[in-house]
């Protein structure tokens, strides 16, 4: 088990741990913590054969990038979930910047993720979109790519090594809350549209009658008298089910963008 994508911090990893020990005890499943710190690539550890219970990005689960089943996905403690398990894409800027919209930033320099990522870059795209024209197929100076996680492109806005960039909504509440002084000069110019949240999965040969029980255990997790500290720290209502299907909008973002020959934010 892991939950690398929302440990924002050593203490918010640890919370993640617990809370996970207590769903696999209650599942009765025997999982253990493997740490999978940045840099290491994500998809080293998405495509273990050993995957019980691993948070995973929604776009690459539809990409099929590897061999998985989704369980159950959080539920942000955030207005704009709604009880839902769904998030978004805050676009922020250093809080300095004479920026004002989104539009007063084309011409600069935008960055994102990764290719696979759907907060760091499909979800980024598909926004951008919308605003593409054939007299402007291209809105900013200079992409950045490849900047791999959340932090980095945190990072790249603080520092002016870009002037907007596309951060995970629900990482953002994470890192406010535990690291303030992070996003102490950051501000939100837009956000993107609603999208399935990230979910933990299993690798395909795990025994569909323990994804079962883990997906219970997940589920009935908010009920629970140990679960409310947790809430508190990881800034989350629960869990819901989830399945493949439930991130086919996913593919239709990129299906639009790459009708549109837009391949890559620019």
């Amino acid at each position: 088990m892991n939950a690398r994508m929302y440990a924002v911090s050593a203490d918010v990893e640890g919370a993640w741990r617990k809370l996970l020990e207590h769903v696999a005890d209650e599942a009765g499943v025997p999982l253990t913590y493997v740490p999978h710190p940045a840099p290491r690539p994500l998809e080293d550890l998405w495509t273990r054969p050993d995957v019980g219970c691993v948070l995973m990005c929604g776009y690459p689960i539809a990409l099929e990038l590897a061999r998985v089943v989704p369980i159950a996905a959080p539920i942000p403690r955030a207005p704009w979930a709604q009880g839902s398990p769904v998030y978004r894409s805050d676009l922020i800027v250093r809080a300095d910047a004479p920026f004002r919209r989104l539009e007063d930033t084309f011409g600069g320099t935008a960055g994102w993720t990764v290719q696979h990522s759907h907060s760091g870059f499909n979800a980024f795209r598909h926004h951008l979109l919308g605003f593409r024209t054939a007299e402007r197929p291209a809105l900013y100076g200079r992409m950045v790519g490849r900047l791999v996680t959340a932090r980095a492109v945190l990072d790249a806005v603080r520092e002016g090594r870009i002037d907007v960039g596309p951060l995970d909504a629900y990482w953002h509440l994470l890192i406010a809350r535990h690291e303030p002084a992070l996003t102490a000069g950051v501000r939100v110019l837009a956000s993107t549209d609603l999208a399935p949240m990230p979910a933990f999965v299993a690798a395909a040969g795990v025994p569909e009658e323990t994804v079962a029980r883990l997906r219970a255990a997940l589920v009935a997790a908010a009920s629970r008298d140990w679960f409310k500290p947790f809430g508190d720290e990881l800034l989350i209502e629960g869990f819901a089910a989830a399945d493949r299907q439930h991130f086919a909008t996913t593919l239709d973002w990129d299906r639009a963008a790459r009708a549109a020959g837009y391949p890559l934010p620019a």
